[in-house]
Parts: C-alpha cells; sequence; structure tokens
C-alpha cells in the first residue's frame, strides 16, 4: 500500500497516520478473511458525524437566505451515499480498498455503498490524526464542487427522477433500465443498465434501487455533458 497510499493522500491532500489510513481502508469483509482484523466501521461512525457538522455549518453560513427546509434538501444532496460514492471516485479512492475475495469478485471497489463508507472512514481517520480543523477542510474541499452546481442538488438526491427530466429537456425518450443479480444470497450485487437516449450507463450496488440510482446518476452526468 506505499506508494498507492502516498498518492491517496496528495489527493486528499492532508497528512494522514498510515495505520490509521489503512484501517479507514479496511472493508468489514477483508477483516473477516484475515482473522477478524480491526475495520472502518467505527471510523466510518465518527466521519459521518463530521461531514453532517462541517457540510451544515457551510451551508448555514454560506446561504443566510434560504429556510430550514431548503439547507436539509442540500444538506441531504451532499452527504448522501450516490455523493459521497461520486466524491470517492474524484480521488480514486477505490483502488486503495481493502477488500474480501466475495466484494473483489462482484465489483466491490466501485459499489457506492462501500466507496460512501469508506468516504466515511477517511474523514475519521483525518479527524483522530490531524485534528477537527484539517477534517473539515478535507470535507469542504471534497464536497465544495458538488454545492457549486445547484443542478447537482437533485440528481444527487433523486437521480433517477432527475434523469427522466432531463431526457424530456433534451426531448429523448425516456429512460429504461435492466437489473441483473450476482452472487449468493447473503451478499447480493446487483448491476443495473439505463439506456437514455444516446446514452448507456450502468451502476452496481447491494440492492435493485442502489443501482439504478448509480446508473441514473453516470448517465444524468453524460446526457448533460452532450450539446
Amino acid at each position: 500500500m506505499g506508494d498507492g497510499t502516498a498518492a491517496l493522500v496528495r489527493r486528499l491532500q492532508v497528512d494522514i497516520d498510515p495505520e490509521l489510513l489503512r484501517l479507514a481502508l479496511t472493508h468489514r469483509s477483508f477483516a473477516y478473511e484475515h482473522g477478524g482484523v480491526p475495520h472502518n466501521e467505527r471510523l466510518e461512525f465518527l466521519g459521518d458525524s463530521i461531514l453532517g457538522q462541517a457540510v451544515t455549518v457551510l451551508l448555514y453560513e454560506t446561504y443566510p437566505e434560504l429556510d430550514e427546509g431548503e439547507l436539509a434538501k442540500r444538506r441531504a444532496s451532499v452527504v448522501s451515499t450516490v455523493a459521497l460514492a461520486e466524491v470517492a471516485r474524484t480521488i480514486e479512492l477505490g483502488q486503495h480498498l481493502l477488500l474480501g475475495r466475495g466484494e473483489e469478485l462482484t465489483g466491490g471497489r466501485d459499489k457506492d455503498s462501500i466507496l460512501a463508507d469508506t468516504m466515511e472512514a477517511v474523514i475519521g481517520a483525518t479527524y483522530m490524526s490531524a485534528g477537527p480543523d484539517a477534517a473539515t477542510s478535507l470535507v469542504l474541499r471534497l464536497t465544495t464542487p458538488l454545492l457549486a452546481d445547484p443542478e447537482r442538488y437533485g440528481a444527487a438526491m433523486d437521480p433517477k427522477t432527475s434523469l427522466q427530466e432531463l431526457a424530456a429537456r433534451r426531448s429523448v425518450a425516456p429512460p429504461e433500465y435492466s437489473v441483473e443479480a450476482s452472487g449468493p444470497d447473503h451478499a447480493r450485487t446487483f448491476t443495473a443498465t439505463v439506456v437514455v437516449g444516446p446514452v448507456t450507463s450502468t451502476g452496481m450496488g447491494t440492492s435493485k434501487k442502489a443501482a439504478e440510482m448509480s446508473a441514473a446518476l453516470t448517465a444524468w452526468h453524460e446526457l448533460g455533458g452532450r450539446a
């Protein structure tokens, strides 16, 4: 993990204790297959709270004209699983995960749920390594691009509806979804494919809904970027 982790630290722009970073990247499936070593769920719990607080304070200070409901809507769009997974992909977090064989074989490195949880764990590790200010700075650095684009609020919260609305604005056929399941019953992985106009996108998740949302957000980005 040496060189790869160093690259991740550079992308994060924060100094994290190597052991804490390794812990943040350790999924419970890896821990189970390696004699019950510690995994990242406690750091995830911590990071979730730090993330919520940092985004809440930012929104409160930045948008004094918005009421509670609108602030809550914007916060939800940034701290959602889909949004956090997107943030994780911008720093190529998936390639650094420590996963068990089952998750590895079923595309765990690109599952929204795993990426989002690990992103929260990394935030928690930053807090423990460098303190609250560094953790808050990391959150704001990673999430500000989401907040800067108002159209993303709805897309991050409800990708399927946003994609359908975008398709209507572009006068293309509405989205059509298909979903396939794989893996054992206790660890099913779903892969969704959505076709909308000229765009075909896929997404993965631990449920049919999660997979469709992931595919829809990818398609929304691609369709939205076309002239």
